[in-house]
């Protein structure tokens, strides 16, 4: 479907819970999220009717989101049967890739076809600082699951922050060296104003150049990043500038929320509910919201916070 500024909108992000097994500093408060009721919460068969809907319109990708999707017990019966959907041509997960030594031949088995993992450092103090809780042994093990499973692509996401990665970013760029993964640098959104990150930690992602003179563009891809390689490399470089130059001109994304509400930008407060609808109630919710997709998010840097109205747990990266 085509919104009232001509965008063809054909991708759906889907977040299936707001719980999360880490607690990242830029994404969730450290207590973690008030436990909504199960009434509150999308079941699966809404989901699935929500997917349908979103696929009679004309969206062909899917992509699953969290908070951490992968602590969502029935998450593997979801793929498989949102992969199944008519009109689904692709099924995406991303994930900070904790659970993948159990889950990742399990997901690709079900359709999922291909995996992000969230990782800002490949330093162990640093990630366990970043993530509240997490250990960098956890990460690699579900990085060596996902490759081990054979997923069509496999790439990881690091969110730039000034003042605590830039200088990983030589390390983290290695990895399209030693693994067939793209390696993509995203500048940090202002969402979730917890006090941790003054106006220095929000850097352009064109930084991450400075500290690789040897990448050289290779174009772009299918999404938003703009793609450099190390010689030598197996996988991408990628650069996603939602900040400093905002492409919401080619979005073509709408996001779903775990309580069922449909997010037409990420950074607007406007929210259509899908909770409790049928087939042809969703449907026509979802052409309500794709159609008012807004022009762009607004000005979006230390000074002027998201407006989105919830922290990123709560909508899906």
């Amino acid at each position: 479907m085509v919104d009232r500024l001509g965008r063809d909108i054909t991708y759906l992000r889907i977040s299936v819970t707001d719980k999360c097994n880490l607690r990242c500093r830029y994404c969730m408060p450290e207590e973690g999220v008030c436990k909504k009721s199960h009434s509150e919460m999308l079941t699966e068969d809404e989901i699935i009717t929500a997917v349908e809907a979103a696929a009679s319109l004309g969206i062909t990708k899917l992509r699953f989101t969290g908070g951490e999707p992968l602590v969502k017990k029935n998450i593997v019966s979801i793929c498989r049967r949102a992969a199944a959907a008519n009109g689904i041509r692709e099924v995406c997960l991303t994930t900070n890739g904790i659970r993948l030594p159990e889950l990742a031949g399990p997901l690709k088995e079900a359709g999922v076809k291909r995996l992000n993992l969230s990782l800002d450092t490949l330093n162990e103090e640093k990630y366990a600082y970043i993530t509240r809780v997490g250990k960098l042994e956890a990460f690699r093990a579900g990085l060596d699951a996902a490759l081990k499973a054979g997923f069509e692509k496999i790439k990881i996401n690091s969110v730039l922050i000034g003042g605590f990665n830039e200088e990983d970013i030589p390390q983290l760029a290695e990895l399209t060296r030693q693994y067939p993964v793209d390696m993509r640098f995203i500048e940090m959104m202002p969402m979730y104003d917890s006090g941790d990150f003054d106006e220095k930690a929000f850097i352009p992602c064109t930084r991450v150049l400075d500290y690789l003179p040897d990448a050289v563009p290779v174009g772009e891809d299918d999404g938003v990043a703009k793609l450099y390689r190390l010689p030598d490399a197996k996988g991408n470089i990628g650069l996603i500038s939602p900040v400093s130059a905002h492409f919401c001109g080619c979005c073509n994304r709408i996001r779903l929320t775990a309580d069922g509400k449909v997010k037409p930008c990420l950074h607007s407060s406007d929210e259509y509910s899908l909770k409790g609808l049928d087939f042809s109630g969703m449907q026509r919710v979802l052409k309500e919201a794709i159609w008012n997709k807004p022009a762009w998010h607004g000005d979006l840097d230390a000074l002027h916070r998201s407006q989105a109205g919830r922290n990123m747990n709560q909508i899906g990266g």
